[in-house]
């Protein structure tokens, strides 16, 4: 028996060894025992010498939601950093304490202090300093991976930011040459998904990662943001066999399982997630988008998508959805409170600014809307969904060149993902080619568009309407009579309800001053001609673009 070396240990017992301390706190923070945890390291004001009794005892704050005390820890005058896991030399063997001692390093230490110091700034809704303190921790420690994903899940950066970022990070002053190139990968990985999804391309010395789960689901993101509604389904599903609780999976898979319709699938998850995670913002999230769904249940859908919100303030696909449930209601002042809060938690997300956008124009104020949209076109230009409502921006201002040539690059966008976007959502772009086409006058083309959008979506009333209006344009007024009553087969209310949809002048107006024209004579006075005049005299309204092609996804 080495007695010398146990005569050691009982000093350091009866001394209170700090090391030894700081092991005691750790149990205890990992059993729930914040309070005690904390009480033990500074008590003996050892979160004023060591930088990892500093983190413990802020963390042991932060987890008991007391942002406030842990903060100050982190910030007092004299920065522990200055003394990180360093003791002064021991004068009874001449030795010191060693960084391997305590299994962290000082840059460690500091990366991690740094990383919570942006957690509590991000409970306490202070997204700047959050992310600066985020950047200021991979700064220090390239690995705290940690600070990149909230970085970039919770999007906080734009872009272009995030890749300027990445950029400037110390990679080669951190990692060997084989480390840089796996962690360039995995970050690039992480960046913003709005490019259309490539042939992903692995370093050799990773050979194999492209079947790493993370790494499916970033790639599930692509698709999703580029509206590849099924491939991603296919992504998101074959996580969900291998890990049914991804983390990083589960908003995506709920998204695409809304956008696919598949109300029952997301019935069965929805329950599985809040029996087995009743404290996880994404259980209640889900359950509030399958009430969303199913429609009419709105109130239901924000009692629960409110319990997310609650659990996790910063949780913004819950506040998007959120809104979602007012604007479905014409609720547009409370959609839009949801999506501004939306806004200010997701800097580098589009959807917040298009759906603000969206309820603008609907509440007549095209100036604004046409100033959010192009916030969300700066952020996502290849989105089709941002370039049709800016398309229909421009159709309100009178300017239909520009807002035929938008309307076509939409189409282009839409081709080129090829069968995967669902039908609902080209029926409204085809109507509106088909109004802006009839605004240039080109009234055979409109007709094609308005045809074909009544193939995709059949028993559509308001392309009925655009389609016997455009004939009463070119004089056809027979055509025109029979497409109309064909508008009160399929509804029975007055068919220029759906004519308000379409058009942005005054109907009677329009169709007076064509028959006005030379080119109708006496002759062409029949029966018809005076029916449709006489329907045109008892009903006016004035007549809009859809704009209903906008994206409902969270």
């Amino acid at each position: 028996m080495n007695l010398d070396r146990l005569r050691k240990r009982v000093r350091h017992y009866i001394d209170q060894d700090p090391q030894d301390i700081y092991w005691l706190a750790q149990c205890l923070y990992l059993t729930a025992q914040y309070h005690r945890a904390s009480h033990a390291l500074r008590s003996r004001k050892l979160d004023k010498l060591y930088g990892a009794c500093q983190y413990l005892a802020a963390r042991c704050h932060y987890a008991a939601k007391e942002y406030q005390p842990a903060l100050d820890i982190l910030d007092m005058e004299e920065a522990a950093s200055k003394k990180l896991l360093e003791k002064n030399v021991k004068e009874d063997n001449g030795s010191r304490e060693t960084v391997k001692e305590w299994e962290m390093s000082p840059a460690s230490i500091n990366s991690s202090i740094c990383l919570l110091r942006g957690k509590i700034y991000d409970a306490m809704d202070n997204r700047p300093l959050a992310t600066s303190s985020y950047k200021e921790a991979l700064k220090l420690d390239v690995y705290c991976f940690e600070a990149f994903d909230l970085l970039t899940s919770h999007h906080m950066l734009t872009a272009q930011e995030e890749k300027d970022f990445l950029d400037s990070l110390p990679l080669s002053q951190q990692c060997t040459e084989e480390e840089v190139e796996l962690l360039h990968f995995l970050f690039e990985n992480k960046l913003k998904k709005y490019n259309k999804p490539s042939e992903m391309v692995v370093p050799e010395i990773v050979n194999g990662l492209q079947d790493n789960l993370d790494v499916v689901v970033s790639l599930a993101e692509r698709h999703y943001y580029n509206c590849d509604f099924k491939m991603c389904y296919s992504l998101t599903s074959m996580v969900m066999v291998k890990d049914p609780f991804h983390a990083n999976c589960l908003p995506v898979h709920i998204g695409t399982l809304v956008e696919l319709s598949k109300a029952n699938e997301l019935f069965y998850l929805s329950h599985k997630l809040v029996d087995l995670y009743p404290s996880n913002p994404v259980s209640w999230f889900a359950v509030g988008c399958y009430y969303l769904m199913v429609g009419h249940k709105n109130e239901h859908a924000r009692r629960y998508l409110s319990k997310a919100t609650t659990l996790e303030r910063t949780y913004g696909p819950a506040w998007i959805a959120y809104g979602h449930s007012f604007a479905v209601e014409s609720e547009h002042d409370q959609a839009m409170a949801a999506y501004f809060t939306a806004a200010q938690l997701m800097k580098g997300c589009h959807l917040p600014m298009l759906y603000i956008g969206l309820e603008y124009g609907l509440t007549n104020n095209p100036k604004l809307a046409e100033r959010f949209f192009s916030q969300a076109l700066s952020i996502a230009p290849e989105d089709p969904f941002v370039i049709h409502e800016v398309a229909v921006v421009a159709f309100q201002n009178g300017d239909y060149k520009t807002a035929e040539k938008l309307f076509l690059d939409a189409m282009d966008k839409i081709k080129a993902i090829g069968n995967e976007v669902t039908v609902d959502k080209w029926e409204p772009l085809l109507n509106n080619l088909g109004h802006v086409c009839r605004k240039l006058k080109k009234y055979e083309q409109a007709l094609e568009y308005h045809r074909q959008a009544l193939v995709l979506i059949p028993q559509n009333a308001s392309t009925y309407s655009a389609i016997g209006y455009v004939h009463s344009l070119m004089g056809d007024f027979e055509s025109a009579i029979d497409y109309f009553h064909t508008v009160r087969i399929y509804n029975h209310h007055n068919l220029f309800v759906y004519l308000s949809c379409f058009a942005g002048t005054d109907i009677k107006d329009k169709v007076r001053k064509t028959l006005s024209s030379p080119s109708f004579n006496a002759d062409k006075q029949t029966d018809a001609f005076q029916r449709f005049l006489l329907e045109c005299d008892m009903h006016e309204s004035d007549m809009m673009l859809e704009t209903s092609m906008s994206d409902t996804s969270t």
